[in-house]
């Protein structure tokens, strides 16, 4: 029997990767899927992983009908056994609806990868109606760490380094990586007269997200003097 699995986990934690690798893996063994993917790092209709790997992809924009291009495919004479769907905490709820459709309709897979919450920690509405519908929800193993060696359970935004709890919900960027020039974060678009802020992101735990003490801040304070021993 097909099913709509959901496959979550926070920011640098591989998601992008094991959709690849799911891919790979029903393709060697010649199944035909279609990978979609939006708001992707690398740009439209490319699904990439942080590890370097890439694959061409369809773009789901906000009128896109799951239901419609798979029927439309079949109806042409097309074969499609999988659907890969990265980015999915981006799809609106009517698309995870139609994803849902075209797994007990059409008995075809579908494999989605996501984020639950947003930088704000509020779920994604995307994310939250596959939460809802999914037949199966795994939660990734390979756990990304906050900078003071716990696990991660929180993606955090920051605008000129500074941790933002307000804003648009999305804002393509990376996630910062020390002094690796490849994570260079894509900037905001903002039209004002003000420069366009730096955006990058990075994954805490719920601690040191609630304190907005992100691991410049965190180096910064530990950097500066020790407070004198007056009253």
């Amino acid at each position: 029997m097909a099913e709509l699995q959901f496959f979550t986990g926070t920011m640098d934690s591989g998601k992008s990767t094991l959709a690849l690798q799911t891919n790979h893996n029903h393709a060697t063994r010649g199944r035909v899927g279609r990978i979609f993917t939006t708001h992707d790092r690398a740009g439209q209709a490319v699904l990439s992983s942080r590890l370097g790997l890439t694959h061409d992809a369809l773009e789901v924009d906000s009128d896109f009908d799951f239901w419609r291009y798979v029927v439309s495919s079949l109806t042409a004479g097309g074969r499609i056994d999988y659907l890969i769907c990265d980015e999915a905490q981006f799809y609106s709820p009517d698309q995870i609806d139609q994803l849902a459709k075209i797994v007990d309709e059409l008995q075809i897979d579908v494999f989605a990868f996501g984020i639950l919450t947003d930088f704000r920690s509020f779920l994604f509405p995307g994310s939250a109606r596959l939460v809802e519908l999914a037949d199966r929800m795994n939660v990734l193993q390979v756990e990304a760490l906050c900078w003071c060696g716990k696990r991660a359970t929180h993606n955090a935004r920051t605008e000129d380094g500074v941790m933002v709890v307000e804003g648009d919900v999305v804002v393509v960027g990376d996630v910062a990586d020390g002094d690796d020039e490849g994570s260079v974060p894509r900037p905001r678009p903002r039209v004002s007269d003000h420069p366009t802020p730096e955006v990058a992101y990075e994954v805490l735990c719920r601690q040191h997200h609630r304190r907005r003490l992100t691991a410049a801040r965190a180096k910064a304070v530990s950097l500066a003097p020790e407070p004198l021993p007056f009253g």
